[in-house]
């Protein structure tokens, strides 16, 4: 499911796209950032299609070695492991993944991608390997489709491409999803009902979206000023737009979020920043919310609740 840290991306990237834009409709861009959530949780699921996809293949593939179509000695060719392998089935079998009736991308009409990572599947040795087992078990099915997986989807760049070309959002949330599958198929265990993760964790969660969004960009003005006065010896417009934005975010959730530790929000702002701003930025937003935080302290205007929110 989607943790704050990528929350804080998404909104990050909306209250951007929000703050360079002349259209200044708050409600355009809040839909269009419930909507890149969900397709997010659209692509985590569309990989799962994926790995169904490859089952399907296997299947075809060992027919027609049954057929003598395909005529070989090789462990790869004659093997049904893959085609049996019990963490496969379990997915293959689970009723959420063929229901997703939103999800546009079928991969029906890109076999072409299916048969290229097959053909990359085939040719690896941890792969050939599994084939060769005369009968794997369960943390062998497991291990196997976590290498796939791993080393053979994850970084496909002709998938990378489809997906980007689908939903321009996914070009961020492809490592997130990639990692979020990983950790599935890690905790997988055969007595237990595959079922896919929802997308938010809590309802606390999916509030947390549109709540920083919208102090965020409603107050942008007002903490805007605070900055400015934080960094006198600094010139306003040398303050690039997404370092100022981070710590705008910073601030709102000092104010406006009293169960998040002041100390979580400067962190979560500074590691984000390591991956979108300048590389001088994280100690630049870190330098400022420190000082920011040591004023509100002064004049007690920050409210937590709990001990050591601070």
């Amino acid at each position: 499911m989607i943790n704050r840290r990528h929350i804080r991306i998404k909104v990050m990237q909306s209250a951007y796209a929000l703050l360079l834009s002349e259209n200044d409709k708050l409600d355009t861009q809040e839909r269009y950032l419930k909507d890149s959530i969900e397709w997010l949780h659209n692509l985590y699921i569309l990989n799962y299609q994926l790995l169904v996809a490859l089952q399907g293949r296997a299947v075809k593939y060992h027919k027609a070695s049954k057929e003598n179509f395909i005529q070989s000695d090789s462990d790869v060719v004659n093997s049904s492991n893959f085609v049996n392998n019990k963490l496969l089935l379990q997915i293959k079998e689970t009723i959420q993944l063929q229901d997703y009736s939103s999800i546009k991308t079928n991969w029906n009409e890109h076999q072409e991608i299916v048969e290229s990572i097959w053909k990359k599947i085939l040719k690896n040795n941890e792969f050939s390997t599994y084939m060769s087992l005369s009968e794997p078990n369960y943390k062998d099915d497991k291990a196997i489709l976590i290498a796939v997986f791993k080393k053979i989807i994850a970084p496909d760049d002709q998938l990378a491409t489809l997906y980007e070309g689908e939903v321009i959002s996914w070009v961020d949330d492809i490592p997130f999803v990639n990692t979020w599958i990983l950790n599935n198929l890690k905790s997988f265990n055969l007595t237990k009902e595959f079922t896919p993760d929802r997308l938010y964790k809590d309802k606390e969660d999916k509030q947390f979206v549109l709540d920083l969004f919208r102090k965020t960009v409603l107050n942008f003005a007002k903490y805007e000023k605070d900055i400015d006065a934080s960094t006198p010896n600094w010139d306003s417009e040398r303050i690039t737009k997404i370092d100022k934005l981070l710590i705008v975010m910073g601030i709102a959730e000092f104010f406006h979020f009293p169960s998040i530790p002041t100390k979580v929000s400067i962190n979560e702002y500074i590691e984000i920043a390591k991956d979108y701003t300048t590389p001088k930025s994280s100690f630049f937003i870190n330098g400022v919310l420190d000082k920011l935080l040591e004023d509100y302290n002064k004049q007690k205007s920050i409210q937590k609740i709990g001990r050591g929110l601070l």
